[in-house]
């Protein structure tokens, strides 16, 4: 399938759901009829190869739809994030019969949520989320949050201790018994991505569903940051529009304005402008960050060390980029601008949202730190308290 196939198959499910963006973040509506929508049209398969029944993409083409996924609505690229990983988690496997059950589930519509953030006080590199035996069955037990997308799922991907200090990736059912999801994230952005608390009670798990956690040098933590880039993309890209929209029906303006109409006001042609700027800078160098982890996935050591490092200077341009954007958007109109009804605001707060995950302090270092000393990125890490 080409890229505009792809693209014409997704697209009028992207308007479907641009519709409703705006009421779906005036009332808090989490988009359970718009994941549908996306599985229906089997957005989930989208690098599932054709064999296994799905689209076989590529990796470009993969991110430029989460862009214009992200455009419609960034919460949705976010929501399937944990999704995104999986596959391509997946599709990095050596061929076996789980590795193909798994994608030919995936190929059917199956979508996989997380659950790997936990809020309670423990260690850093320990997790109250205990995988041990009850009665000779390994069982969950313990409280996860911002469990993104798991109330979208049908499977979850559980991190949790085994053992002191050995952390393992468990995958069960989102309606095991003893499984709980509830629907309390109180961020002031990115309210529909459903990342709210996971409560797992004695929850059996099929011991082949449970894995070490790999922290080891991979793609996998550059490519779960690109899925938060294309969120913060498809927010530039749809400030731009909503501003330019914002403009060309706007018929007041001020006594001291360059120009009668805002629209050729050149003032704010240049707001507009900075904007349509913004966006097509991050998107660029998004792209130019996906490019060098598909090296990474095809090349050698060198290539995952340098994707991993490119990621992070594109995380921290990118996010820069799209905060300057999404706040510069209230300078092309009056007080109108800020009505509750257009909801432009959810244009900034989306996009710290966005960039508060793996803050852009740690990640500037860490380039900086490369650049100066040839330190390896940090590939996998973990948070907590000290003992």
């Amino acid at each position: 399938m080409s890229t505009e196939e792809l693209a014409e198959r997704f697209r009028p499910v992207f308007e479907r759901i641009a519709g409703g963006a705006v009421d779906r973040e005036r009332q808090r509506r989490l988009p359970r009829e718009e994941v549908g929508w996306l599985r229906d049209a089997g957005f989930g398969a989208i690098r599932v190869p054709q064999r296994f029944g799905g689209a076989g993409a590529r990796l470009d083409e993969l991110f430029g739809l989460l862009v214009e996924l992200g455009e419609a609505d960034s919460n949705l690229p976010q929501a399937l994030r944990p999704h995104v990983l999986f596959v391509e988690e997946q599709l990095r496997q050596p061929p076996s019969a789980a590795r193909e059950e798994w994608l030919r589930l995936v190929a059917g519509g199956a979508l996989v949520g997380n659950a790997i953030s936990e809020r309670g006080p423990h260690e850093v590199g320990r997790l109250n989320t205990r995988l041990s035996e009850k009665d000779g069955r390994p069982v969950l037990n313990g409280t996860k949050f911002y469990a993104t997308g798991g109330l979208f799922a049908d499977w979850l991907t559980v991190r949790a201790e085994r053992a002191p200090g050995e952390l393992v990736v468990a995958r069960v059912p989102a309606n095991a018994a003893g499984l709980v999801q509830r629907d309390d994230w109180d961020g002031f952005g990115q309210r529909t991505t459903a990342s709210g608390t996971v409560e797992f009670t004695d929850v059996e798990v099929d011991p082949a569903h449970v894995v070490p956690w790999d922290r080891g040098p991979g793609p996998h933590t550059a490519l779960a940051q690109l899925v938060l880039l294309a969120s913060l993309v498809g927010v530039a890209r749809a400030a731009a529009r909503d501003a330019t929209g914002f403009v060309r029906q706007r018929r007041r303006s001020y006594s001291h304005a360059s120009a009668p109409l805002p629209k050729d006001d050149p003032l704010v042609q240049q707001v507009v402008g900075k904007i349509h700027s913004a966006a097509f800078a991050a998107q660029a160098t998004l792209e130019a960050a996906v490019a060098s982890v598909h090296r990474a996935q095809e090349g050698a050591q060198a290539d995952v060390i340098a994707a991993e490092d490119d990621v992070a200077k594109a995380q921290v341009a990118i996010a820069e980029a799209v905060l300057r954007a999404t706040a510069e958007l209230f300078e092309v109109g009056g007080s109108s601008v800020v009505s509750e009804a257009r909801q432009l605001d959810r244009h900034w707060r989306n996009a710290r949202t966005l960039t508060v995950h793996n803050p852009l302090i740690y990640k500037a270092r860490a380039v900086g730190d490369h650049a100066i000393n040839d330190a390896l990125p940090v590939f996998g890490w973990t948070t907590g308290a000290p003992a």
